[in-house]
Order: structure tokens, then sequence, then C-alpha cells
């Protein structure tokens, strides 16, 4: 489910300190149930999963075509990424999470991680056409327990970041989180599964 930006900026997160100009894209609500020790749980079932086997057939097509353009318009050269066309968000970090290790690697994907705390995660990813971070967090949820919260920070690369940033936004919001939320949410559940059976 989508939420609100005060969904994110409200929560005292340390992601804050380093992103003072980057523009708030998108938050959304994760329906992963758990209590306040499985956020670990949360971060390493997220970094192992891979855009190729998203449960959506439109969205896996769309990943994929998206790495096609990137590579035929040069977006993800190795000159276009972080400590080439921008620093890492790393040498920004206060020294207590900069000298912390930077948490659970992707199996696959653009993404390097930043940093991990106890109740929040972040990653970030930098191309031609923007610099992006993904910021997962863990909240407590209604009911009393905790789940997942996932947001996501960008800083476009000019008039070509900005445009391409307005021509994917229907699409990330209508059909890519929606379905990325969903396969989360199932593997949550059956990792769930799993464990009560232990």
């Amino acid at each position: 489910m989508k939420l609100p930006a005060t969904a994110h900026t409200c929560q005292p997160w340390r992601i804050h300190e380093i992103t003072h100009d980057f523009r708030l894209e998108d938050v959304w609500a994760l329906s992963t149930p758990g209590g306040p020790d499985d956020f670990p749980r949360l971060v390493q079932q997220f970094v192992s999963g891979d855009t190729s086997d998203n449960p959506s057939l439109v969205a896996r097509t769309l990943f994929a075509i998206r790495w096609k353009l990137g590579k035929l318009l040069g977006w993800d050269a190795p000159d276009s990424g972080l400590g080439s066309r921008v620093p890492t968000l790393r040498d920004r970090l206060p020294a207590d999470l900069r000298d912390a290790p930077p948490g659970t690697e992707f199996r696959g994907g653009p993404f390097t991680s930043l940093y991990l705390t106890y109740d929040e995660w972040a990653a970030e990813a930098a191309n031609r056409t923007v610099h992006a971070l993904i910021h997962m967090g863990w909240v407590q949820d209604e009911t009393g327990g905790c789940r997942g919260q996932m947001a996501v920070l960008v800083k476009p690369n000019g008039l070509i970041g900005k445009a391409y940033m307005a021509a994917i936004a229907p699409l990330r919001r209508l059909v890519v989180f929606p379905s990325m939320l969903r396969g989360i949410e199932r593997d949550w559940q059956a990792g769930t599964a799993r464990a009560t059976k232990r």
C-alpha cells in the first residue's frame, strides 16, 4: 500500500542525515508482520531477490526493457555509477555508521548496501539518469507488532534524469512496485510458515 510522504519523513531515521539533496519519490507499507527482531530477515529476503524472477510478467518485461535500453544508451556504463559520476553516500555517513559493516549486499542488481541498523537499512545505485536510494525501515503497526516500510529517494541527473523519472513514474507506481510488494509479501509469508514448522 502506498503511503504519504510523512510516513517516512516523520520517522527519526538516520537516512535523513545524508539525503538533504534527494527527493522522496515513494513510500510503501510492506505486509510483513513480525516482531521487533525480524528486520534482518526482511533485509536478507529483499537483497536475495532478482528483477528476473518478479512474479509479474509485465514487471519482468519492463525490467528487461530497462536493462536493454541502459546498455544501448550507455546509461549503466561503469563511468556513470558510484565512485565515477557521483561519490558514494557512504562518504556522508556519520562515523558510527561508516565504521560499521554496511549490511548484506544484493545478489543481483545495481544497488550497493550503505548501512544497516536494528530498524533501518539503505542501499544506493547511480547511473546516467539518477542517483537512487532504497530505504527500508521496521515500524510499529496498528496491532502493536512490526512491519516493513520502503521508501525510494532520487537525485535526477539533469534534464535526462528528470525526463526519465517522469516517464517511468506511472509504470513504477502502477505496475513495478505493486508487483514487487506482492512478491515480498508472498516470500515473507512463506518464510514465516517455514519458521513456524520448525
